[in-house]
């Protein structure tokens, strides 16, 4: 087995649909629980992992993180909602609570397609390509970590995707795994 993904799950209602997205696409992964030790993740030997959402706030002292590994290994990491407050977090940047939470469809203008954004685009709105989307979140980023550019937003969530090319860390708040989010199989 050539590719495989890891999935760490942060308890996302979503994490099983993921995991069954990433083999629609031919690509073997596993779901394993986000506590996940450096050895074992060492040892699975991941070509990419996924951080999944989850129902915690990572504004909370002792809500779960992902193990330092995971972005130590050199290799592809996707954050999706929590997985992105996650990840944000660990890498230096910052996640506050949301003066407006956001659950249901919503529209995210594109900054910058990147690499994981490229090419992908539901239509134009005054000129700015714009994506379909499913969201569920109540925090959000409110700093990018060092490194990272903005890859798409709304109005109440300025930075609704995130991108670190170099590393090839990526992070959306919205959920590409949902059949609501129109281009999701291709992100």
């Amino acid at each position: 087995m050539t590719e495989k993904i890891l999935i760490l799950d942060f308890g996302s209602q979503y994490t099983q649909l993921i995991a069954r997205r990433i083999r629609e696409i031919g690509v073997y992964s596993e779901v394993r629980a986000f506590d996940m030790t450096e050895a074992e993740i060492r040892e699975f030997d991941p070509k990419g992992i996924i951080l999944s959402g989850g129902p915690e706030s990572v504004t909370e002292g002792a809500s779960p993180r992902a193990a330092a590994v995971v972005f130590e290994l050199g290799i592809p990491v996707l954050g999706i909602c929590y997985g992105m407050q996650t990840m944000a977090t660990q890498l230096g940047g910052s996640v506050t609570t949301s003066n407006s939470r956001e659950f249901g469809y919503a529209e995210v203008v594109v900054h910058e397609q990147g690499k994981l954004l490229k090419d992908l685009i539901d239509r134009k709105e005054n000129g700015q390509p714009v994506l379909d989307v499913w969201m569920s979140h109540g925090d959000k980023v409110s700093s990018m970590p060092k490194g990272f550019a903005l890859m798409a937003s709304t109005p109440s969530c300025p930075i609704a995707a995130m991108a670190d090319d170099e590393r090839q860390f990526y992070g959306l708040q919205f959920h590409p795994e949902v059949t609501h989010t129109l281009k999701g199989l291709d992100i």
